[in-house]
């Protein structure tokens, strides 16, 4: 079968390119050659292909794919196979995923263009085909990426894209006697949903359950398809009456589930210099939709959302209670499962012990989800949906690192370092 599906994946390269249809059995061959000029250049020319060199790559491995997944020994072979796969895709673990990325968003927007697809554009800290990407990311490399309805998915309908915004920082904890960790400590991803041109349909924050990330994928892909069909101004209120309506979901539900939690929200009545809150223009707004209702159908489509303003007053547990009605957990698929077991498998976790770390991990992922949907998701649908909504990627990913996430790219140490902080060492600690 395998040879079978190899013969036909040869033959369809036929189309791609004499250059290519000629030595593709060569490239994957020399992919993993011990000669690592060898190996590079033929690396570079399979990625060049797309989608179409990764595949190849999957066919003439598959059988080492499936036994890797299976039992995680790494082995020399393996390791050239894993290098091979990450560096044709650009992903880490690439192996789990199956899905090609590219680095350029240019390429990325001409083959969107091509196939008549959106394009799902990740943004992280860290890049991610290295191991030590932010935690988000890794996180999507092991729950979401894998996962095989929203593999597929991906890959049947969508163009991936991913830059990174600036280096993870990395830290190193050293106990003096041979043992080391090594951890990143901060940093935050966020996926965006654009049209073929670029333009933003959606923009999704941090970590999402799969379900809720496909159902959010599977939306984008809908509302891109059928505003393709439409004038670029009636694209542009096509995209804005998709993110009213899903704010109004999102708004809606996350009431009942407050109301059902029990979960008591409870609005700061005291500024942070001790003088009463000020309305705000967020708050003051639904006010004033009735006189909106005579302007202009963009007005209409305006979302304002205030909630961040009960955050001090839900504590974790509350969030816990929140998060069991928004987002029920789920158990996750069985790649996931046998991706996260082989991670660990050198740490000598107990069945009881792997058991409490699925336990902890699908109770993250659901608040994950409530928190991004409830404070951070309604927020961009309200800036996309304003008059500041037609600010270009680059400059709309910027505000979001600097007012959602807190890490604005004018502060080079992420927060993580102040000048009026003492911390007794030379230099406050500073290396460099």
């Amino acid at each position: 079968m395998k040879n079978f599906l190899f013969a036909a994946l040869f033959s369809a390269l036929l189309f791609v390119g004499s250059s290519h249809a000629a030595t593709v059995d060569e490239l994957v061959n020399d992919a993993v050659s011990d000669n690592k000029s060898v190996a590079t250049a033929s690396i570079a020319e399979l990625r060049s292909m797309g989608t179409v060199g990764l595949d190849a790559l999957f066919v003439k491995y598959a059988a080492e794919i499936e036994r890797f997944k299976k039992d995680g020994v790494v082995d020399a072979e393996w390791q050239k196979i894993a290098t091979a796969l990450d560096s044709v895709a650009m992903q880490k673990d690439a192996y789990a995923s199956h899905l090609f990325w590219y680095t350029d968003i240019e390429e990325a927007k001409r083959a969107a263009d091509k196939k008549n697809r959106p394009i799902l554009s990740l943004r992280l800290l860290g890049n991610l085909d290295e191991e030590f990407s932010c935690a988000n990311s890794r996180l999507f490399r092991s729950i979401l990426y894998p996962n095989a309805q929203v593999s597929q998915y991906l890959r049947d309908n969508y163009i991936l894209h991913w830059k990174s915004v600036r280096p993870a920082p990395r830290i190193t904890i050293d106990f003096g006697d041979g043992r080391k960790i090594e951890r990143t400590i901060t940093g935050n991803s966020i996926h965006y949903i654009l049209s073929a041109d670029g333009t933003i349909i959606e923009a999704l924050p941090g970590l999402y359950s799969p379900t809720g990330f496909l159902t959010y994928l599977m939306e984008g892909r809908r509302v891109d398809k059928l505003a393709g069909q439409l004038l670029p101004e009636s694209r542009a209120r096509a995209f804005m009456k998709y993110r009213q309506l899903s704010f109004n979901q999102i708004k809606a539900k996350r009431n009942k589930v407050v109301a059902a939690s029990g979960v008591k929200l409870t609005e700061p009545a005291i500024s942070p210099n001790g003088g009463l809150v000020a309305p705000t223009a967020i708050t003051a707004a639904p006010v004033a939709m009735a006189k909106m209702m005579v302007v202009d159908e963009y007005s209409l489509l305006r979302v304002y959302d205030d909630f961040a303003k009960f955050e001090a007053s839900v504590g974790f547990d509350d969030w816990l209670k929140l998060s069991g009605y928004y987002s029920p957990i789920r158990k996750l698929d069985d790649n996931s499962i046998s991706f996260i077991r082989r991670q660990n498998s050198k740490t000598g976790l107990s069945e009881q012990e792997f058991g409490a770390l699925f336990a902890k991990l699908d109770s993250f992922i659901a608040l994950d989800t409530t928190r991004n949907d409830f404070l951070y998701h309604t927020k961009l649908y309200e800036w996309l949906n304003s008059d500041r909504g037609n600010e270009n990627l680059e400059e709309f990913n910027a505000r979001v690192y600097a007012d959602i996430f807190k890490t604005p790219g004018t502060d080079k140490w992420l927060g993580l370092y102040a000048s009026d902080v003492y911390t007794a060492l030379d230099g406050n600690g500073i290396i460099k």
